[in-house]
């Protein structure tokens, strides 16, 4: 361990391969437990989650309805002009590529995996009314957009923003610890604390991305089964995803600004030819009149959907297991949008992160889903069978059917590799003492890992399992968030007391370990 000191002359210890051999020790272990017992593995990781679901779903309603809250309030707040960097930075990236990469790496995949699948499953078992009917087609469009939009977007936001503003405005590592040095000084984030709190970020990260990868292989290979008669075998498989592996790979090698922003720049183009084929070959004024619909139903009943839970197991099948799996999420995706966005103020910062995505999100689910329930209950439920095969299902039965698959199918690829390198690149920096461009070892070690964790996985019938363990082991990133938000309130007003103004832009070098105690203590007080 390397140690170095503070401006007031603390001896700061940095993890050098520390968290990298621990971290490394950790995911190997339980993935072993998961492959060599599965039954005990997937018992133990289904009763926590069951636990977790029954009795604490109100808690992540609550969270993340905080999350939102937040991000609309820093936003619209005096704070929200603060640049993240120093007052003359411009942003590293262009608008157009920013968005394409934080889109890319915080939906991606799932996006083609449940454009059509969800709101299909709402159509034909809604919540409390009969499927099939208008009722339950409004309600399968509003809840497919209450579970992809401001909520997810806003948990990603709150993490990004608070590594971001300790990243570029205070200078410190890019790692998830940094977040608590307003908290508990930098001596303590860089303890047993931090240590711990970035081990379970790369834990969480690798068993989230790895499922991904796998779940996408199954997606891609039913994809090629459907289109080509390609066979779905376990050779197929593994020829997929050690193609893809290369290809994302060296996507990463290449760095953020090369390999990652071409290929997320294709997954927004290509998305966007998907949605105007599909408007133009679909019900083109009901998908128009669905998207105004529920928009308008899901901003009227959006504080009654955000605290609404009951009885009925479907909330922990569907709302509870989306908020824990989205925040399961956090620390990878968090991680990489911080690192894209040096140069935005706050204010550009979430209407980024935040309301240009959950748009997004939302013209995609209104002409997928609108699609998809057109074709009626038949269909419908045929779709719904195979859930890796429900976009192709329903896309046949309209003109271009086979083109549009075909661009679904690559679309799908291309998100598959902008996630997977996106996380291998967070990894990296996470691993490597929180340095935004690590090397490209270790870059290739994670690589290597992820996909090897989802080739075992995948196999052995484990998918499932790491995902259910994922989301059990991120439940204390709740809390993490939880105090994310409450450091980046102290940090906001701490530097604007050490200045005596609120235009804080002025402020470029100064450190939240450097802040005047009596002048903070007045803030705390105050």
């Amino acid at each position: 361990m390397e140690e170095r000191r503070d401006a007031h002359g603390n001896i700061i210890k940095e993890r050098g391969r520390e968290v990298f051999v621990i971290s490394l020790i950790v995911v190997f272990a339980i993935v072993l437990w998961g492959i060599a017992m599965p039954d005990s593995f997937g018992n133990v990781a289904n009763s926590i989650f069951d636990y977790l679901t029954m009795n604490f779903g109100w808690f992540y309603l609550i969270t993340m309805t905080l999350f939102v809250i937040f991000c609309v309030w820093v936003a619209l707040s005096q704070y929200g002009k603060i640049k993240l960097g120093k007052p003359d930075e411009e942003p590293e990236f262009s608008t157009i590529s920013w968005f394409a990469m934080l889109f890319s790496a915080g939906m991606g995949v799932g996006l083609v995996f449940w454009g059509v699948a969800e709101p299909l499953n709402h159509f034909v078992n809604p919540l409390g009314m009969e499927g099939g009917t208008a009722a339950a087609a409004d309600f399968a469009l509003k809840t497919s957009f209450l579970h992809w939009g401001l909520h997810p977007w806003s948990a990603y936001g709150v993490l990004a923003l608070a590594l971001a503003y300790m990243q570029f405005r205070h200078d410190k590592p890019a790692q998830i610890s940094s977040v608590f040095i307003p908290l508990i000084g930098e001596a303590k984030a860089r303890g047993t604390i931090g240590k711990t709190v970035d081990i379970l970020a790369i834990f969480a990260t690798v068993a989230g991305v790895a499922t991904s990868l796998g779940m996408a292989t199954l997606q891609v290979t039913s994809g090629f089964n459907f289109l080509f008669g390609v066979p779905e075998t376990n050779f197929v498989r593994l020829m997929v995803i050690g193609v893809i592996t290369i290809l994302f790979m060296i996507s990463a090698i290449t760095g953020v600004d090369k390999g990652i922003k071409y290929l997320s720049n294709a997954n927004i183009t290509l998305a966007g030819l998907i949605m105007v084929i599909c408007l133009i070959v679909g019900p083109t004024m009901l998908i128009i009149n669905n998207f105004t619909n529920t928009f308008g139903f899901y901003f009227s009943s959006i504080v009654r959907d955000s605290f609404r839970i009951g009885p009925e197991p479907w909330y922990g099948w569907w709302t509870i297991f989306y908020w824990a799996w989205w925040i399961a999420w956090a620390p990878f995706v968090a991680t990489f949008i911080a690192r894209i966005s040096r140069g935005r103020t706050i204010r550009e910062f979430i209407g980024g992160v935040l309301f240009a995505p959950t748009l997004a999100s939302f013209v995609w689910f209104s002409i997928l889903g609108t699609m998809g329930m057109e074709t009626g209950m038949e269909v419908a439920e045929e779709a719904i069978a195979v859930t890796e095969t429900a976009f192709f299902e329903v896309i046949q039965y309209y003109p271009a059917g086979n083109f549009i698959s075909i661009i679904g199918t690559i679309l799908l690829i291309t998100f598959f590799i902008t996630s997977a390198d996106s996380a291998t690149f967070v990894l990296g920096m996470l691993s490597d003492k929180g340095n935004q461009n690590p090397s490209a070892k270790l870059k290739v070690t994670w690589g290597i890992i992820q996909s090897g964790l989802a080739v075992a996985l995948m196999l052995s019938g484990g998918l499932g399992m790491l995902q259910t363990g994922s989301i059990v082991a991120a439940f204390p990133f709740a809390f993490i968030m939880i105090f994310a938000m409450w450091a980046m309130i102290k940090a906001l007003k701490a530097d604007a007391a050490v200045e005596g103004v609120v235009d804080i832009n002025s402020v470029a070098d100064v450190s939240v370990d450097h802040m005047d105690e009596e002048k903070l203590a007045a803030v705390e007080e105050g």
